[in-house]
C-alpha cells in the first residue's frame, strides 16, 4: 500500500506542475476555459495528495508534493517560456530533487 501512496503522490506533484502552468494562461482567472481547467487540475492534485496521506506522513508528503511541483514548474518554464538555464539555478533544482529522493528513501513509514 505504501508504494501506491508514493505513486499517487508523484501524480499529485505532476498535477501541481500542471495547475501552476495553467495559472499563466488564466490571465488572473479572467479566461473561463483555462480557469476551469486549472481549477480541475488543482482539485485533482489536492485529492491525490490527500489520498497519499493515508499511508505517508504529512510533512514528508507535503514536502515531496511541493518539491515535485516546483521542479516540474521550473523545468517547464525553461522549456516552454525560455526562462533562465543558469548553472546556479539548475544546481538549486538538483538540490530540490536530492531532497525529494532523500525523503522518499529515508522516510520512517
Amino acid at each position: 500500500m505504501r508504494e501506491i501512496a508514493w505513486i499517487t503522490l508523484l501524480f499529485a506533484g505532476l498535477l501541481e506542475t500542471g495547475w501552476a502552468l495553467g495559472l499563466r494562461y488564466t490571465e488572473g482567472f479572467t479566461k473561463v476555459g483555462p480557469s476551469v481547467a486549472t481549477l480541475i487540475v488543482m482539485g485533482g492534485s489536492v485529492y491525490l495528495l490527500s489520498r497519499s496521506l493515508t499511508s505517508l506522513p504529512l510533512g514528508t508528503a507535503y514536502a515531496v508534493w511541493t518539491g515535485i511541483g516546483a521542479v516540474g514548474t521550473v523545468i517547464a518554464g525553461i522549456i516552454l517560456f525560455g526562462e533562465s538555464r543558469s548553472v546556479i539555478r539548475l544546481l538549486c533544482i538538483v538540490l530540490i530533487v536530492a531532497g525529494i529522493v532523500g525523503l522518499r528513501f529515508f522516510s520512517d513509514t
